[in-house]
This record gives C-alpha cells, sequence and structure tokens, in this order.
C-alpha cells in the first residue's frame, strides 16, 4: 500500500538518482553517503510497494513505476520548496551564485549586481561545469549558475530559466614551445589532426565536452582522453603541461605560466553563455544580476553574434529565448 505522508528528503534521494542513474554521482550530488541514499531509496520502495530502479553491476535505470513516479515526486519537491519560500523574505538570505572559473564573465556580472544591490550578500561558489551545477541548483544548494545551457538533459533543461549572457568566442592554449604558439590568431584549419583537450571524462562539464566534439568533427580536430581532474589553475597548469595538449578555451582565460592563449578564426567558434537559475526563484539579488547582465551585454556587445562565426543551431536557439 502506498504511504500516505513521503518525507521530501526521500523524494530528494530518489530524482537525484534518477536523474545521475548513479548512485555514487547522486551521493556526491546530495552530500551524502552512498549507503545511506541506498538506504532511503529501498524505504521509499518499501512505503510504495513498488520496485523504483533496476539495478545491474554496470547500471542503473528506473523501471515503468519509478518513471511515473519521477514527474510526481518532481512537483511534490517544487511545491515543497515553494512552501518554504513563500514564509521567507529572499533578502534575509544570501544568493549563491556559481561563477565557474573566477576572473571571466560570470565573475564581471556579479561585481556589477553587488553595485546595484549593494544591500543583497551575493556570495560566490566555483562549481566548475554547468552539469555538475545545474544539479546543485535544482537542489537548492547553488541558486544561480552560469554555463553552455543546451548540453544540459533536457529534463533538467525543463526546470531552469535562463538568460543569454554572451556569445563567447574561442580560443586554444598553447604550450609556448607549440608550432602554433607564434601566431597571433588560429584559424580552425591549422588545427586539423592535433589533439586538442577539453575536459573528455569530466562528468562535471559535459556541456563543454558536447561542444568541442561537434567543433571537433568539422575540422578533423582530435578530442583528447581524459586527463585527471584538476582543481585549481595551479593544478590544472601542472597537468596540462604533462600532457602537453593544446587546450579548448575562451576568448578571456586566465593566463597560465608556459602557455599563450591564442583566438580561434575563420570561422569564429562561440561559446554561448547563459545564466540559469530555479524557475520561480525569488530574490532581489537574482533581480541585480538579471539588469547587470542587461546593462553589460548592451555596453559592450556580449549578444552580438560576429558575421563570420561557428554556433550549433540547438545553441543558436536558446542564445534567443528569454525567461
Amino acid at each position: 500500500m502506498a504511504a500516505t505522508d513521503t518525507d521530501p528528503r526521500i523524494l530528494r534521494a530518489f530524482v537525484a538518482v534518477a536523474e545521475e542513474l548513479h548512485f555514487t554521482r547522486a551521493a556526491a550530488r546530495l552530500y551524502v553517503a552512498q549507503q545511506a541514499l541506498s538506504r532511503d531509496i529501498r524505504r521509499l520502495e518499501r512505503e510504495l510497494g513498488r520496485e523504483l530502479f533496476v539495478r545491474t553491476t554496470r547500471q542503473v535505470s528506473l523501471t515503468p513505476d519509478g518513471e511515473r513516479l519521477l514527474p510526481y515526486a518532481r512537483r511534490v519537491l517544487e511545491a515543497h520548496a515553494a512552501l518554504r519560500a513563500a514564509f521567507t523574505d529572499p533578502a534575509d538570505r544570501p544568493l549563491l551564485v556559481d561563477l565557474n572559473t573566477d576572473g571571466m564573465t560570470a565573475a564581471r556580472v556579479l561585481a556589477r549586481a553587488r553595485e546595484l544591490a549593494p544591500d543583497c550578500e551575493l556570495m560566490a561558489r566555483f562549481e566548475s561545469g554547468l552539469t555538475w551545477a545545474a544539479g546543485e541548483v535544482l537542489a537548492g544548494r547553488l541558486d544561480v549558475s552560469f554555463g553552455r545551457a543546451a548540453g544540459l538533459d533536457p529534463a533538467v533543461l525543463a526546470q531552469l530559466s535562463v538568460q543569454p549572457v554572451r556569445y563567447e568566442p574561442m580560443a586554444v592554449l598553447l604550450p609556448g614551445d607549440h608550432p602554433l604558439a607564434g601566431r597571433e590568431t588560429v584559424a580552425m584549419s591549422d588545427l586539423a589532426g592535433e589533439t586538442v583537450y577539453a575536459g573528455a571524462g569530466n562528468t562535471r562539464t559535459r556541456e563543454w565536452t558536447d561542444l568541442a566534439s561537434m567543433l571537433f568533427a568539422e575540422w578533423d580536430i582530435v578530442l583528447a582522453p581524459p586527463a585527471p581532474l584538476a582543481v585549481g589553475v595551479a593544478e590544472f597548469q601542472r597537468v596540462m603541461t604533462k600532457t602537453g595538449h593544446p587546450v579548448l578555451a575562451v576568448a578571456g582565460f586566465p593566463p597560465l605560466l608556459g602557455a599563450v592563449l591564442r583566438p580561434l578564426v575563420r570561422p569564429v567558434p562561440l561559446s554561448p553563455l547563459l545564466m540559469v537559475w530555479r524557475k520561480g526563484l525569488d530574490h532581489p539579488g537574482l533581480s541585480a544580476l538579471r539588469a547587470a547582465v542587461a546593462e553589460l551585454a548592451g555596453s559592450e556587445g556580449w549578444l552580438e553574434r560576429p558575421p563570420t562565426s561557428w554556433l550549433p543551431g540547438i545553441d543558436a536557439s536558446l542564445m534567443d529565448r528569454r525567461s
């Protein structure tokens, strides 16, 4: 017999596993032990009298009953979040803003938003990748993030509001002794046959690797194999120096010792940057961020697409979207 009063915490565990289809990743997303997460899922299955997941040594998948439960669970959690929000003054808590990497476009937006709303506490976070950060946003552990939203799972994207921020021109980070390092710009055709790193194997940045894979396929560029996940600029520099591969980046990427950043041209590949947040989020800090995006994009031409540029159609459509 189905339970009449299911703990939202257990439904949150179910949704995390259903979206990740991986108990270890879901546990990391919820900041709980995997054993505790498995225990919660078994409890929910007992309460509902239904098996929700098919578990094998290689994969996890939803059963038909799990598929049927998922939209109901999401609606319950959305209602639960709305209930909490209805009795909380949004300005009483900090707004948690994920910048992905410091010193780039998102950091400029945050700095301007702080000027526009000096009484709001906007706290920076660095989650390294929108694929990961979007899950944190939906779980309520982040409020706002930035990145390539078209690369997200459609079920995740459907729960987010988006605001286009900037068409960021891509660049390539080259070791100082690379044959192309002496050029002021690097044509896409110059990279044909090269092996270029673009985050392969990093589950937090799947949206970036997906964009790179589409770009590389058109110019016969080889996607570099996975490298150890590096946290922090110093560790990233050490790992990239060890592999020796060029790195796909954007034009404003922070400088690294012993490497040079060169703009990519003919055509200019674009990285579509959007700001994302939970649908229904109400906070004066969010209003300040949206105003900062509109102001900076307008004054600096961030949303003017270069005439000779490359961008997948799915990204172009999302960049035209307004929440």
